[in-house]
């Protein structure tokens, strides 16, 4: 992650600062003493690129902690319910459901272990399309991961396996996307999903074939002496939460369900894929509200002080925003003046050569480039997409980039917010992995797209 952060803060620089060497000020028409005047005045207060990358730059840390801010409310509900199923053992249940599949991908992790039920939590919220309701289950799922892992600050294969899988960006009901192309005026705002679908099974595959793959490539290995003395000082307080919940894990586990219980679960999982698809518009309202509740009965009937439960999970969502802020505040940063620079615009403008006869045109490179880097630019060259006149929602581009958007995650917002939660720095392969399947998606999106819309 250090090279990747240096070498995009470089290319920005560097782009903006060929851009102001060769900068002129823009100067006005001056047939007339008025006119000359604005224009003196208009040459004075023109910002040259430097002065944008500045401001760019500025409003990208104010807009980070803005975020991780916002993000506080979300993390102290769910991680509040989070705990609730905790302590109801409710996390357990799911893991055992699963079992047949979470064992074979992750054997690293015992088969009973919380991590389990909130990897799984976490990649249902995000095949449900519910957003920033995902991340409380995911940070979550990386702090019981991290208690397992013997070199603190370094990613371990689990780590790296389920955050590739998070920002293949497995989805099932695209929901936000739908919404907007149907504001655009789509006569069809649903029919991404099937292309959504197929993108979003194709990346995911690739993420896990590739995590599998690197892990042997890029072992741990073993610590200097200072990569020692760091791992040893790190302070990790959720380690110690979750050595106290193994013991009353491993008093509560009565091994693994009945292997036709676990088939059943899985059949349940594929047939969700269909009914999404079909009523998935009429469920995604009842999904928030019905998770609270089904969460907070199920703690009662478990004789879970609900209440007490909720509070003591809901505090740690604060504790989770300030860890997270310094790494937001420089991803966010890095893309910021990535964009501000012009060095994307000048890299759309190189591809586009090579990727418009292959099918992915000028107009939609933008959105492939932007989409592993930032969700709101994403969305933004989405929205200015579907709502010109000369493109439309329902055209093959309008198609293509919806695809797009509801079939892969901003992989370094993920990275940074997940891997800052529990402070690890050295994320060995990950990168690699989620790159390869943002590649695949968008790949996979411009054949499904090509077949069904071309």
């Amino acid at each position: 992650m250090n090279s990747v952060f240096l070498l995009i803060v470089f290319i920005a620089f560097a782009t903006a600062a060929w851009r102001q060497w060769h900068w002129v000020a823009p100067a006005g028409d001056a047939g007339n003493a008025a006119q000359a005047a604005q224009a003196a005045q208009a040459a004075q207060t023109a910002s040259g690129p430097m002065e944008q990358l500045s401001s760019s730059m500025i409003a990208a840390a104010g807009s980070a902690i803005e975020l991780a801010i916002g993000l506080v409310g979300v993390m102290a509900l769910f991680l509040g319910l989070m705990k609730v199923a905790e302590q109801g053992g409710l996390l357990i249940v799911i893991a055992k459901l699963i079992r047949p599949l979470m064992v074979r991908l992750f054997p690293q992790v015992p088969p009973n272990h919380p991590a389990m039920g909130a990897m799984i939590l976490n990649m249902s919220a995000n095949a449900l399309g519910l957003g920033n309701a995902a991340t409380p289950f995911g940070i979550r799922a990386m702090q019981a991961l991290d208690a397992l892992n013997p070199r603190p600050g370094t990613a371990t294969n689990a780590m790296a396996l389920f955050l590739a899988i998070n920002t293949s960006g497995l989805t099932l009901l695209p929901a936000k996307v739908i919404a907007i192309r149907a504001s655009a005026g789509s006569m069809d705002p649903a029919g991404i999903l099937p292309t959504t679908l197929f993108a979003t099974v194709a990346s995911t595959l690739a993420a896990i074939a590739a995590a599998l793959w690197f892990q042997r490539l890029f072992p741990v290995g073993a610590p200097s002496a200072q990569e020692l003395t760091q791992e040893q000082a790190m302070p990790r307080p959720w380690v110690a939460q979750f050595a106290t919940e193994g013991a009353r894990r491993d008093a509560d586990d009565v091994g693994a369900y009945p292997l036709w219980v676990s088939l059943l679960a899985l059949l349940g999982v594929a047939l969700a894929i269909p009914a999404s698809i079909v009523w998935g518009k009429a469920i995604a309202p009842w999904i928030v509200p019905g998770m609270m509740l089904g969460f907070l009965l199920y703690g009662a009937a478990r004789r879970v002080r609900v209440y007490e439960a909720f509070v003591d999970g809901a505090k740690e969502g604060f504790e989770v925003a300030l860890r997270i802020m310094p790494y937001l505040v420089a991803i966010l940063v890095a893309v910021a003046m990535l964009r501000s620079s012009g060095a994307l615009e000048a890299i759309v403008g190189t591809l586009a050569i090579v990727t418009a006869p292959l099918g992915l045109p000028a107009e939609a490179l933008p959105m492939a480039l932007l989409r592993p880097l930032s969700g709101s630019g994403s969305y933004g060259v989405m929205s200015s997409i579907l709502t010109d006149p000369a493109i439309g929602p329902d055209s093959y581009t309008g198609y293509l980039v919806s695809t797009l958007m509801g079939s892969s995650e901003t992989t370094f917002y993920v990275l940074a917010v997940y891997f800052g939660a529990v402070q690890v720095r050295r994320i060995r392969h990950t990168l690699i992995a989620a790159l390869l399947a943002d590649a695949v998606a968008v790949a996979a999106s411009v054949a499904i797209c090509r077949y069904l819309f071309a």
